[in-house]
């Protein structure tokens, strides 16, 4: 059980974070950068879905960038900067997610322009309890659910799930391989968060992705005529 003093300082933690949040998300406003952090369970193809969207958004025009988080290796970034986007590691050093002061500490020191910027993402630490907690100063929060991890994972991870404002099943083309019952998936992310977007993509066949990014491009849109007025 936990003691009141150790409540209180994660309750001060939590509160220090939401703080620079709010300033990070204020700061993004005035650049007009739209920022997107992506959560998941390890494996689930944050990195894979993520470098495709990199790159569909680089075709179209547009200017993305994205910050990696990882426990230990830089592995990750080295696979994002093929899509041609500038990208940033964050080694957490064992920490099981991101805070917004590591988002703030490394748009420093990275001295990235976000004017510059149309898209920047976020891909946390793959875990499905610890990110739930922590705002980074994103507009939209995206967590992706794999068809090979099973269709129960939104009603035992609900914080997270219901944290997040879309719901992305990825490797959708080995879903008849692995048996996976996408109304039951379905089903459990409406029981958690009733009425959230659901996509269904594949980043090694390219389906659904269309349909995500015109979701984000129309986001984008709906976010900077509500920042201008």
């Amino acid at each position: 059980m936990n003691s009141p003093r150790i409540l209180e300082i994660r309750r001060g933690v939590l509160e220090k974070n939401d703080l620079l949040a709010q300033s990070l998300r204020a700061r993004f406003d005035a650049a007009g950068v739209m920022v997107v952090n992506l959560v998941s369970g390890p494996g689930a193809g944050k990195t894979t879905f993520l470098q495709a969207t990199l790159r569909f958004l680089r075709e179209a025009g547009a200017h993305p960038a994205a910050l990696v988080g990882d426990l230990a290796t830089d592995n990750d970034a080295q696979r994002l900067a093929r899509s041609g986007a500038p990208v940033r590691q964050i080694v957490t050093g064992g920490n099981c997610h991101l805070e917004a002061e590591m988002i703030a500490s490394h748009l420093t020191a990275w001295g990235i322009d976000l004017n510059a910027l149309d898209y920047l993402f976020i891909e946390n630490v793959g875990n499905l309890v610890c990110p739930a907690s922590y705002d980074l100063g994103e507009h939209l929060r995206v967590v992706l659910l794999s068809v090979t991890e099973g269709e129960d994972k939104p009603l035992k991870y609900p914080v997270l799930f219901n944290s997040a404002d879309v719901a992305v099943f990825t490797k959708i083309d080995l879903a008849a391989a692995v048996e996976f019952d996408r109304p039951a998936a379905a089903a459990a992310v409406e029981a958690v968060h009733p009425g959230m977007t659901i996509l269904d993509t594949s980043a090694k066949t390219g389906e659904g992705m269309d349909h995500w990014i015109r979701m984000l491009t129309h986001f984008r849109q709906t976010l900077s005529q509500r920042t201008l007025t």
